[in-house]
């Protein structure tokens, strides 16, 4: 016996069939997509080549030059030590670009546009709800920016560790640009960058002004969260003796000086050695016994990167937020007039 198919259900009578929302944001924004995993391949292919061939052959150039001596010509490959330097900045300022790249197109394509042309509210004529069009607007592109920026800062990570202890002049772990390239606070700034182009967009809806609003949103998170990176966390409290120019211990500093004999902490007038007779008669003067200095070590790396990160994504949930209170507000009120 052969069974019968059984037809699909007709649409309800005088309720059209909800369009499928994805297919068609993944269409419009096509070109952004497409741009963005070109992006994403191309660089990530530059932080392999940056931390293996290379590392390596900077690595081999430096280890030539430190054998060098005096008496033998120094032979050596410089132009490795100074392409890798040079391809290290390139990388790192690409990968730091991306927060300020999702801004931009977020502001001025992802919702403010459709807003000019009427393109969204032809959608939400269509059975598809404010809400659920700004849901789907924000949710695909957050995931397609989060996994490419979270492997990028995973790469460059990995290339920065490939030349430690083997670049003589490799970044350190504290470095501003580095720190900030070579962690997950980077793919929650881009996760800003995205919510407050959407939330710029619902304010302005021209596309131009929302762009500039939502990098220069970017950008002041960034330069705050910059500043405040050093009080995320507690410092460690390192007293080192008089003997050098400057205090023991290097990081994320916070804070330096001079302790007296009566434990208190107070300015160093950047002297010299206490091996230096002019410097020895300040330091008595001052009742200076040693050096103090506040910092981070690099154990509190991932502590502060991972505080920063909460920071941010705390900050993305405000602004999409307000995004949907705005959208909200809006609809309410154009349901009201009409």
């Amino acid at each position: 016996m052969t069974a019968l198919a059984t037809p699909a259900p007709p649409a309800a009578a005088g309720r059209p069939a909800r369009p499928h929302l994805l297919r068609w944001l993944l269409r419009l924004h096509r070109p952004a997509l497409l741009v963005w995993l070109g992006f994403v391949v191309v660089l990530g292919a530059l932080l392999l080549w940056l931390g293996g061939p290379l590392t390596d052959a900077s690595a081999a150039g430096w280890k030539a030059y430190d054998a060098c001596s005096s008496s033998a010509p120094c032979v050596y490959d410089m132009k490795a030590i100074g392409r890798y330097k040079d391809w290290y900045t390139y990388t790192t300022v690409a990968v730091l670009a991306v927060p300020f790249l999702v801004a931009a197109w977020s502001g001025a394509a992802l919702v403010s546009r459709e807003l000019e042309r009427g393109t969204a509210q032809l959608a939400w004529t269509q059975s598809v709800s404010p809400a659920r069009w700004l849901a789907v607007k924000l949710a695909a592109p957050a995931v397609v920016i989060t996994a490419g920026s979270g492997l990028l800062a995973g790469l460059h990570h990995w290339a920065w560790a490939a030349g430690q202890g083997r670049i003589d002049t490799a970044k350190t772990w504290y470095d501003v640009g580095t720190y900030a390239a070579n962690g997950p606070a980077t793919t929650a700034l881009a996760l800003v960058g995205l919510a407050c182009g959407a939330l710029v967009g619902l304010l302005r809806r021209e596309s131009l002004v929302s762009l500039i609003g939502a990098l220069c949103a970017t950008a002041l998170t960034w330069g705050a969260l910059a500043v405040a990176t050093p009080y995320l966390w507690p410092t460690v409290t390192r007293i080192s003796g008089l003997d050098h120019s400057r205090p023991a211990g290097s990081g994320i500093v916070v804070s330096q000086g001079l302790v007296t004999s009566t434990g208190a902490h107070i300015a160093d007038p950047q002297c010299g050695p206490v091996s230096d007779p002019r410097c020895r008669a300040v330091y008595q003067q001052l009742d200076a016994v040693g050096y103090f200095n506040d910092y981070h070590p690099a154990s509190h790396y991932w502590p502060l990167q991972l505080t920063a990160t909460a920071i941010l994504l705390a900050l993305a949930g405000l602004a999409l937020a307000a995004a949907y209170a705005l959208l909200g507000r809006r609809t309410t009120l154009k349901g009201a007039a009409a």
